[in-house]
């Protein structure tokens, strides 16, 4: 059974159960004296103390992914790439593998994930469950990737396709984009009403390390996140995907950490990422007790530090060429006022937009009202890539159109999200109405 399958959860649950059940049931004859008794009321007290914590202990990794497999836990996760071949399954990728840098793997959670697309892919699309690996970094992460129904579709086969990397909190994990913020589900519904072009979705979690928070940063001697992020994934998509290779073509996208992170992503890499959105997300990364020493000591640890500020990049360096999207509440949200230095700090070429709700506190609730405007807002700064994959060679009077090239998505392009100007002119991205 998988670490985190609902028959191991279960499993244990009812271990856990039985224990707190037959200890209760035995207690009155372990409550005599001697060493025999007293041997077994702190054996039963054992027994059922960590039956308890361990289905606590699973129930909390289930949801929040600490650990994806027996592998991860036990510290036994691969060192290197590996060439796989393609495989079968409902969760098999139909990517190229070529270098094995996307593979295949189980379901991860995704068979607990309802409204994912049903029925044939070049009508609903399809999401896939993978593990992506780091070419530089040697980093293993798993991941959903979500594609779009023109993506199977006949007049689009030589296509390729934008992309968002979506990103997860910390410590919670890519089950949290299909369950909670319904990402993949939310995409479809969107592509569906012309409101979003078609795009191919990755869902990631921020750390390459786990239980280690990373934070998208290059750790001096250790987890070299940034550098996944911003080199190893978008090679192994492309490798496996048809997915643009302009950067115009790439957008980051989280909430929470997830959000610091694709900030900090397009603001540092725009050669990358040429868009970020930023649900609740940080201005700054610091030290704490999940992170450990991030910047390394000495004065260049504190100029790395520095560096990982945004409000200091902005008045320090020359903003990036670059357009973000940042979500914060008036009341509830820890980050409303660092949200609107951010906002007043924002200059060209760099543009920012926002969504301010009136209330609304660091959680899946103002998440899930964000998250719709948000992947329409998104969609409008990508490009639909004009590079196609290599037409395959044909023999004369094939029966083939004679031009090169796929033709481009059937739609004048994704609606215009609602927005308002203030007196400085910057744009406000209306959220979405919880609906009753």
């Amino acid at each position: 059974m998988g670490l985190t399958s609902q028959s191991l959860e279960y499993t244990v649950i009812v271990l856990a159960v039985a224990c707190v059940a037959a200890t209760v049931w035995l207690w009155p004859r372990l409550s005599r004296r001697g060493v025999g008794p007293v041997l077994g009321r702190l054996g039963a007290i054992v027994v059922t103390q960590v039956s308890i914590v361990c289905a606590l202990a699973l129930a909390v990794n289930t949801n929040f992914e600490f650990y994806g497999d027996w592998d991860e836990l036990l510290g036994n996760n691969d060192k290197a790439p590996v060439s796989v071949s393609e495989g079968g399954g409902q969760y098999a990728s139909v990517g190229n593998m070529k270098g094995g840098l996307v593979q295949p793997a189980g379901p991860q959670g995704l068979d607990r994930v309802t409204g994912l697309p049903k029925g044939p892919a070049d009508k609903v699309g399809k999401v896939e469950s993978v593990r992506i690996v780091g070419r530089r970094t040697r980093a293993i992460n798993p991941g959903f990737v979500y594609l779009p129904p023109q993506y199977f579709q006949q007049q689009f086969r030589r296509q390729r396709f934008p992309v968002m990397v979506v990103i997860s909190g910390y410590p919670g994990g890519i089950m949290n984009l299909a369950q909670h913020l319904q990402v993949p589900q939310n995409a479809g519904r969107l592509i569906a009403q012309g409101r979003m072009q078609p795009t191919v979705i990755v869902m990631v979690r921020p750390t390459i390390a786990p239980p280690r928070d990373t934070e998208c940063v290059d750790v001096p001697g250790g987890p070299q996140a940034e550098t996944f992020f911003t080199k190893d994934l978008p090679d192994a998509m492309k490798s496996a995907y048809r997915v643009g290779h302009d950067p115009s073509a790439w957008g980051a996208f989280g909430y929470s950490s997830g959000g610091t992170c694709s900030l900090q992503l397009a603001m540092r890499n725009p050669h990358a990422y040429t868009s970020a959105v930023s649900l609740s997300g940080d201005y700054a990364i610091k030290d704490d007790l999940t992170t450990g020493s991030l910047f390394g000591p000495g004065a260049e640890g504190a100029q790395r530090e520095r560096e990982h500020d945004l409000l200091w990049r902005l008045k320090n360096l020359p903003a990036p060429q670059i357009s973000a999207l940042v979500a914060s509440s008036r009341k509830g949200e820890a980050d409303y006022g660092e949200t609107m230095k951010f906002l007043h700090a924002a200059k060209s070429p760099m543009s920012v937009d926002s969504i301010i709700l009136p209330q609304g506190s660091h959680q899946f609730a103002t998440w899930r009202r964000e998250v719709v405007p948000a992947l329409e807002w998104q969609s409008q700064q990508l490009t639909f890539p004009q590079d196609t994959e290599a037409a395959p060679q044909r023999k004369p009077n094939a029966g083939a159109p004679g031009k090169s090239g796929a033709p481009g998505p059937q739609q004048t392009g994704p609606s215009k999200a609602p927005t308002t100007s203030d007196d400085k002119g910057r744009r406000r991205v209306e959220a979405e109405r919880p609906r009753g």
